[in-house]
């Protein structure tokens, strides 16, 4: 396992570009050309499999510098932003973990056990929507809402503000970087921003795809045929960041503390959606075990072995899956290729948090 991996002290990753002035920022606010090819497979046609964006996707109401992605990165891994002062947002999103959580359903204040697997922030900056369940519109939006969830840091907005502005270093970034005291809004856009530059690339699929066709190894491009045809792999982890962003029946066992979880259900109300969850990125998949959304797998043998036979059993099962009648090459073949996934490794270091 790669650890600690981050990208501090820069707003996104563009390339070699390193930001720091306000013409950079507003580059990256420009959208960037990109020809999409498609991938047609049983008769349905996706976005084909390639190298991440340069350019990660930023509002225009919450431009990244750098000064408010530091203030971001404190708010991270500050646990005051909790009830006990101890669950921070890296509690269940872990650098040595890959911002993931290695246990299968997180834990939260109090010793609560949540119902579904904290999942990794790597490239989060690039789903259009939020959570498992999809029901926060915005990053930022999903950087408030476990603050005051019952069973992750289980506190108020409130009571966060007011402990935040006893805070002098607190204090005096918020007058900086928003021109404002304390606030909710800036807490979640301060650790959106943050957010945004934790990325996973440079694997080496995307120097494969580059052009080094030495990059990937043989079984790894065995690997990437059967992702993109017999697999049918592809059919939800497309695009560039592996995910069509969309909600899926997979059949998932469930497992945990919940007795029943209907997933996107719970947000539209749509029959249809029942016990669908979002399709995760693949990026640096091997690092972000257990898998699904309640963790149900712990290795990547599991999961491959789940989606050969076809998914699990349920009425709203989606009708993409199929039993797929891998032999034990062609998986071991995938897994290789789900290895060369794995993003560049980058030095983390702990940020000094306000007294």
């Amino acid at each position: 396992m790669n650890k600690g991996k981050a990208w501090l002290g820069c707003a996104v990753i563009i390339s070699s570009i390193v930001l720091g002035s306000w013409q950079a920022i507003m580059a990256h606010s420009v959208e960037e050309t990109v020809v999409i090819e498609m991938v047609s497979l049983d008769g349905l046609s996706v976005p084909d499999i390639g190298p991440l964006a340069t350019v990660v996707p930023i509002p225009s109401t919450n431009l990244n510098y750098t000064s408010k992605i530091q203030l971001g990165e404190q708010l991270f891994f500050d646990g005051r932003l909790s009830k006990n002062n101890a669950i921070s947002c890296a509690f269940c999103h872990t650098p040595g973990f890959d911002f993931a959580d290695p246990k299968q359903t997180s834990i939260g204040v109090g010793g609560k056990v949540g119902g579904r697997q904290s999942p990794t922030i790597y490239n989060t900056a690039f789903n259009p929507i939020q959570f498992w369940d999809g029901r926060a519109s915005s990053l930022e939006e999903q950087a408030i809402g476990p603050i005051e969830n019952p069973v992750e840091m289980a506190e108020t907005h409130e009571n966060v503000v007011k402990k935040l502005s006893q805070l002098k270093g607190y204090v005096e970034q918020f007058q900086i970087v928003f021109g404002t005291g304390v606030n909710v809004q800036g807490i979640g856009e301060a650790i959106a921003a943050y957010e945004r530059t934790i990325i996973s690339t440079d694997s080496t699929f995307d120097l494969y795809v580059l052009g080094d066709k030495a990059a990937m190894t043989t079984e790894a491009q065995r690997g990437m045929a059967i992702f993109k045809g017999k697999g049918r792999c592809i059919l939800c982890h497309n695009g560039s960041n592996f995910t069509d962003n969309k909600f899926h029946n997979l059949g998932v066992p469930q497992v945990g503390p919940m007795k029943e979880d209907l997933g996107r259900f719970y947000v539209t109300h749509r029959p249809e959606d029942r016990a669908a969850f979002k399709t995760p990125t693949l990026r640096s998949i091997i690092e972000t075990a257990p898998y699904m959304h309640d963790g149900a797998f712990k290795t990547l043998e599991d999961v491959i072995e789940f989606y050969n036979k076809g998914g699990g059993s349920n009425p709203h099962l989606s009708p993409l899956m199929k039993p797929l009648n891998l032999a034990y090459q062609e998986k071991t073949d995938l897994i290789a290729f789900l290895h060369a996934l794995t993003g560049k490794e980058i030095p983390f270091e702990f940020p000094t948090l306000p007294e």
